[in-house]
């Protein structure tokens, strides 16, 4: 017999619906301990984590949800070729945890009875105790063992009920002989059909389950109110303007403790640092342009807090199929609907969960526009540009201020934006039937809170780590232009080499209300939006000898009110972010796509700015 093996390193997949849990258990299983990466070529977000145990060390992969290992959409996919072993650039697999819903078990068990006939040990974790406690429902899950023929545990991601089991079977799997994997897993026995899974599925719930109240009978009631036709769309737009709010409302504290912390570290830093030369790059030129940055994600965590409550407590897939109805008129479905919310934060993960629409016209048309919707990339620029030239007086008293309702009014220009171009590629070039629309709707329930928080931890990490390494760069480059060569004239920094890049630029923009120093901002801008904002920094920065004066106020100084509102428009349609772009080609499958983009969204933005500016000058507005 093969001696045992200590200390080793395996890798587990956790498998499971949409919906059930199993992104909450490998939060709970793996805590702080987590990376978010794309596989290479497929660009689809996973996330891997690792729980050291007593005997060695468990790698976590936690898979897109899928119902079948047959699936008809691209994210359902990646999780199928990695679970049958034919993904060459995910790591060969030691096991799988299958989570399933216990309230949902006979839509759950198809997936179980394809995974259970890989040649891979499985733990099947029955998901969600806590609701089949409250409500009276039981399992039979020695019956449900004996049925399916592999271990069974009752779970609660929630409360970590079972935790304790599952790291026991962790370990026991850990410790079991080394057995060469085989290049790629075989399915056992004849392939089953869907007909064949649903009826085994069927028989083997009736079995197993007894089941008092339905979790589905109060999600029933409040879904009378939050779908209704009229209502439903109301309700919505309430919550977005909660979100709006909140934005400038709450993070006002924090944003000026961030603003205090920065302008204090660069006073220390400038009585530290004697050598000029090393003193203005330390302040003018990482100190300023990385705070300016930094300032705005309390906003931005704001933002991703309400799309995580709104996503894990149900909301989301509700308003999806209420904006069904609406999105079907302009040539794509509400499963598109989903893609939008996901690019409020990010366009990148909004354009790979377009990967759920089966139909691949709806889904380019959906990839195409989704770029238009207010990623957190943009949130800085109108958070700067707001906060200066817009005042903070009430519109509703206690509900609704008018900065509040500017930002809501440019996340409206963005979305107006999508819809007009969707609609117009439905009625020229991708005209064609409507897919039917297929949604699961989850019941409601109580997000996680140490879920929520893990997620704003990890988004922080990003968006610190990308101020830490794009931005930081690109502002000591910055910096450089900006400080070099030295002039004695009445605007040194005009003479360097960044103002001379924003004087050649500047009769292309000057049409549009901006000056040489924007210029240059939006030369910088084109990695990633939100360095304008650090560039400003450091040319004002560079540019004046007082410290205390901030940003917003210099802005105000130099740009007319006029201006601003044509920089917010601009900002608001521009394709101004090379990473989407590289997404968008490997979404695609080329080039094509994602320049048309590039010079759409670009040309767009433009013109509408023109009109705005000179619009507005026609009509006397300064």
């Amino acid at each position: 017999m093969a001696p045992l093996v200590q200390n080793k390193t395996i890798t587990l997949a956790i498998a499971g619906n949409p919906n059930c849990g199993k992104t909450t258990l490998f939060n709970l299983l793996t805590g702080l301990r987590q990376k978010v990466a794309n596989y290479p070529g497929i660009t689809v977000e996973r996330k891997s984590g690792s729980l050291a145990t007593e005997d060695g060390v468990v790698h976590l992969i936690d898979l897109p949800g899928t119902y079948s290992l047959s699936p008809r959409t691209e994210d359902a996919r990646v999780a199928a070729d990695i679970l049958g072993g034919r993904s060459p650039s995910a790591p060969a697999l030691d096991g799988v945890l299958c989570v399933v819903d216990g309230n949902t078990l006979e839509r759950s068990l198809p997936l179980v009875l394809q995974v259970r006939r890989l040649n891979l040990p499985t733990l099947l974790l029955i998901n969600m105790t806590d609701e089949l406690d409250r409500l009276g429902t039981t399992i039979d899950l020695k019956e449900l063992e004996s049925r399916l023929g592999v271990p069974t545990l009752f779970i609660s991601a929630r409360t970590r009920r079972g935790m304790g089991e599952v790291k026991q079977w962790l370990n026991a799997q850990l410790t079991k002989p080394s057995i060469p994997t085989a290049p790629a897993i075989e399915e056992r026995g004849g392939p089953l059909t869907p007909q064949d899974l649903r009826v085994q599925a069927k028989t083997i719930a009736r079995a197993v389950v007894r089941q008092s109240r339905s979790i589905h009978a109060f999600s029933a009631k409040v879904d009378k109110v939050i779908m209704h036709k009229v209502v439903g769309p109301i309700v919505f737009a309430l919550v977005v303007l909660l979100v709006f709010q909140s934005v400038f409302s709450w993070a006002g504290p924090l944003m000026d403790g961030i603003d205090g912390l920065f302008g204090w570290l660069g006073t220390r830093v400038g009585e530290w640092i004697t050598n000029p030369f090393l003193r203005s790059l330390a302040v003018d030129g990482i100190i300023a342009g990385v705070g300016g940055v930094v300032i705005f994600l309390p906003q931005i965590l704001i933002v991703f807090f309400f799309i995580s409550i709104m996503e894990n407590s149900g909301y989301l897939a509700r308003a999806a199929i209420v904006m069904d109805r609406f999105f079907s008129k302009i040539g794509l479905q509400g499963k598109s609907f989903l893609p939008f919310i996901s690019s409020y934060a990010c366009a990148i993960p909004g354009i790979m969960a377009a990967r759920t629409i089966e139909s691949r016209r709806e889904r380019l048309a959906t990839i195409f526009v989704a770029p238009f919707m207010t990623c957190s990339a943009r949130l800085p620029v109108y958070a700067l540009l707001i906060g200066a030239f817009v005042p903070p007086v009430p519109v509703i008293k206690g509900v609704l201020g008018l900065q509040a309702l500017a930002l809501l009014s440019l996340y409206a220009l963005g979305f107006l934006a999508a819809v007009l171009t969707a609609w117009g590629f439905n009625a020229t070039v991708l005209k064609k039937d409507i897919t039917p629309f297929h949604l699961e709707v989850p019941p409601y329930r109580w997000p996680s809170p140490r879920g929520t928080i893990l997620m704003l931890w990890d988004r922080s990490k990003i968006f610190l780590r990308q101020a830490g390494t794009i931005i930081l760069l690109v502002n000591i480059a910055l910096w450089f232009l900006a400080s070099y060569p030295k002039s004695s004239g009445p605007e040194p920094v005009k003479d360097s080499y960044a103002g001379q890049i924003g004087v050649f630029i500047e009769p292309l923009i000057e049409p549009l209300g901006f000056n040489w120093k924007i210029g240059v901002g939006l030369v910088g801008s084109q990695a990633a939006r939100e360095v304008i904002v650090s560039s400003l920094s450091t040319i004002y920065s560079i540019e004046s000898d007082d410290d205390t004066t901030t940003l917003q106020a210099a802005l105000r100084q130099d740009l007319s009110p006029l201006a601003a509102l044509s920089l917010l428009v601009f900002f608001a349609l521009a394709m101004q972010c090379m990473a989407t772009t590289a997404v968008v080609r490997r979404e695609t499958g080329g080039w094509k796509i994602p320049v048309i983009q590039f010079f759409y969204m670009n040309g767009v933005a433009y013109a509408v700015a023109f009109i705005v500016f000179q619009g507005g000058r026609l009509l006397g507005f300064h």
